[in-house]
């Protein structure tokens, strides 16, 4: 029994969960498998209903479940909360307890898009790279994080960039052993030319490289010329690592090389247990909670569809049933369906349920030969 814990969050959060959890049913119920499903407030809502982003009931689901899928959390409704009460932290907490510290976001191009980008087909046709961010570290997490009051009445807001040496090893040893699988390059970014951190990852990613990887080709950039790089040649890459800022934004950039940052899917994976082979694991799409269109039945549920398809593949070992559901959205994407933030001239417009029930379909026919 797999068991599952979903958190649908804010926003068009859950209109994508809700979908994805009819794709669940579907594999439950054509490909032998079983899951065991709880839902839980997190984010705004969870403010609204409890007075604080993350309850110490939901972090215990969310400790006992084998797989996490995420829909989204925030809105300007609560901007003006205190920054502990945000609804971000709900999110932060659940990477921090669960020590998700390492997070995968692929950059996949499908072919029926690439004249959706807003780079010429010819740059991001054929584009797959998967960027391997660091997650628990850095600056996010650093102490001290405080905004204090100096004497001459000015405030001084200071955020620290903090990284240790087996932080840098256990990230680039998930690069190295996806790298492995895929095209054997990697391409470590960070700022050694001004930051003390970033000399340090060059060096233990370096030296990692080394002595378990030396199959793998590896080299180094400065993530400035990085994300020139992204939007100049971004077929050049295959697997980046870099930290946790940097990959913060270097993935975003990567996203809307691909047509629309609602198409991609992320999976943040915490360390494998020694015994029993378990691993915490969350899911989820990495377009925002986007209220302006929230209740509206316009959100793409495909990231979020993609997302559960990481799932498959990581925390359940169900490759080919992951490979089947990427295969149906590509596709229904290549018979020119569309949601309105991937709309092209000529294709079908269909809204947040159409989509999951056209992706459906397309399972029943793959499934059926």
């Amino acid at each position: 029994m797999n068991r599952i814990l979903l958190l649908p969050g804010d926003g068009i959060g859950p209109e994508v969960i809700a979908e994805t959890r009819r794709v669940l049913g579907w594999f439950a119920q054509n490909r032998n498998m079983s899951f065991d499903i709880e839902e839980d407030l997190v984010g705004g809502v969870s403010f609204e209903t409890y007075g604080t982003p993350a309850t110490d009931a939901m972090m215990a689901k969310a400790l006992a479940a084998d797989a996490i899928l995420f829909g989204a959390v925030g809105g300007p409704q609560w901007d003006p909360l205190p920054f502990a009460q945000k609804p971000e932290r709900g999110l932060l907490r659940l990477r921090k307890d669960l020590e998700l510290f390492a997070n995968l976001r692929p950059a996949l191009c499908f072919d029926a898009l690439k004249d959706a980008s807003t780079l010429k087909p010819e740059i991001v046709s054929g584009l797959d790279i998967l960027i391997v961010r660091e997650l628990t570290g850095g600056v996010y997490f650093g102490e001290p994080k405080e905004t204090t009051t100096l004497a001459n009445g000015e405030k001084r807001a200071v955020d620290t960039q903090v990284y240790t040496t087996s932080e840098i090893e256990r990230i680039a040893r998930v690069a190295f052993e996806l790298a492995r699988l895929r095209d054997k390059r990697v391409v470590s970014a960070e700022k050694s030319n001004v930051m003390v951190t970033g000399v340090l990852w060059r060096e233990v990613v370096t030296r990692v490289h080394k002595a378990e990887y030396s199959d793998v080709a590896l080299s180094h950039i400065l993530a400035d010329n990085l994300a020139m790089q992204l939007v100049r040649n971004p077929k050049q890459f295959d697997v980046i690592v870099t930290d946790n800022l940097f990959g913060d934004v270097l993935s975003d950039e990567a996203a809307q090389l691909t047509g629309s940052i609602g198409m991609l899917p992320s999976a943040s994976l915490g360390a494998k247990d020694a015994k029993t082979g378990r691993q915490p694991a969350l899911y989820e799409p990495i377009h925002g909670s986007a209220p302006d269109i929230a209740g509206k039945g316009l959100a793409n549920p495909i990231a979020c569809i993609l997302s559960l398809a990481m799932c498959l593949r990581y925390s359940f070992g169900r490759i080919d049933d992951a490979k089947l559901l990427e295969t149906a959205v590509e596709r229904v994407l290549a018979e020119g369906y569309r949601t309105a933030d991937i709309m092209q001239p000529g294709m079908t417009k269909l809204g947040t349920q159409e989509m999951a029930s056209t992706v459906l379909k397309a399972l029943d026919a793959l499934a059926a030969g």
